[in-house]
């Protein structure tokens, strides 16, 4: 524990640094200890010139009542207890594992699509047949979305 430096460090120079920096360790904590010594809770000098001073002094010799442990209000008692707040919390937690668990890979199925395909096109009311459109401005829009889908020409060499 009271090893000496120079089994630490070898360098000159780097000796040197640490003991400055400690030297100006203590020093800094020195004046940190010093500015308290001065009474950090003593009452602070006033100024009989300032405009404030009168109402400053009235301010500060005034009674004042401070509030006792009586002043504290009572707890409320629309608080729901402890154990209430623990047992939502684990319904919360269980709520999650379940959802957690029904929607783990593997637990989604694509069946029965052509049912759902028929309902869904059911629920779309009159008018609608099938897939293809029998709409002639429906066509001429896919014949020309086509023609633009067309890639170009590759380049000539």
């Amino acid at each position: 524990m009271n090893a000496s430096l120079r089994l630490f460090v070898t360098n000159r120079l780097t000796r040197r640094v640490l003991r400055v920096g400690v030297a100006f360790g203590c020093l800094s904590a020195a004046s940190g200890v010093a500015g308290c010594a001065s009474g950090p809770f003593a009452p602070a000098s006033l100024d009989k010139a300032s405009a404030a001073s009168a109402e400053i002094s009235t301010l500060a010799s005034a009674a004042k009542s401070y509030p006792t442990f009586a002043d504290i209000p009572p707890p409320p008692a629309d608080v729901r207890p402890d154990r209430a707040w623990g047992k939502a919390a684990a319904e919360v937690e269980g709520d999650g594992a379940a959802l957690a668990a029904a929607t783990a890979p593997s637990t989604w199925t694509l069946s029965a699509t052509d049912s759902f395909a028929a309902r869904a096109l059911a629920a779309t009311g009159p008018g609608v047949q099938g897939a293809d459109s029998t709409t002639a401005a429906t066509e001429a829009f896919a014949k020309q979305a086509r023609q633009r889908a067309t890639p170009p020409p590759p380049p000539k060499k």
